[in-house]
């Protein structure tokens, strides 16, 4: 289904005609703004859904004082303790400087740790502290509750095949 609209400039008027009252109304004004195309985009969709979701996240992780990608370091170290931040690149879809920051900070506060990797000398793996899997634990907790919260317009098993059919979209097939 291919619809394209196309607009037209007006035609020109001549050089010797004025202007009639037609040509100098005012624009058209819009008293409900038609999305409906829109609304048939997933893209548009889903941006729509997370806008909405991270707003609340914000708002909720605020008293860990994390952000989304804070949260998904500390989660990801969590469940795979000794990550590398190689593999914290490519799972989060975050490139090497922007996290070379963001683990410092984190280590700053001290939420994690680096420690040597057990098979590659070159790596350096990513572990909580005792302070980082406790705050990581309560912010999970949040952030499930919040989840929760956001989408309770949906049934449990809707829930489970929007997350289903949302990662058909990003996960490689096969996955």
């Amino acid at each position: 289904m291919s619809r394209r609209i196309r607009q037209l400039p007006p035609p020109p008027l001549p050089a010797d005609s004025a202007p009639t009252p037609l040509d100098s109304a005012p624009a058209p004004s819009v008293d409900m703004v038609d999305t409906r195309f829109l609304r048939t985009l997933v893209g548009y969709n889903t941006r729509r859904a997370s806008l909405s979701i991270i707003a609340v996240f914000m708002e909720r992780m605020a008293v860990y004082d994390l952000k989304v990608v804070d949260f998904s370091v500390l989660s990801l170290a969590a469940h795979n303790p000794g990550i590398t931040s190689r593999q914290l690149c490519a799972t989060l879809n975050v490139l090497p400087p922007n996290l070379v920051g963001l683990i410092a900070a984190l280590e700053r506060r001290g939420l994690i740790e680096r420690r040597p990797h057990p098979s590659d000398g070159r790596a350096m793996g990513v572990h909580l502290t005792a302070a980082g899997a406790d705050l990581t634990a309560q912010a999970e907790d949040t952030a499930a509750q919040l989840e929760e919260d956001a989408t309770a317009r949906l049934t449990a098993t809707e829930r489970k095949t929007l997350i289903r059919l949302l990662q058909k979209v990003y996960l490689p097939s096969g996955t």
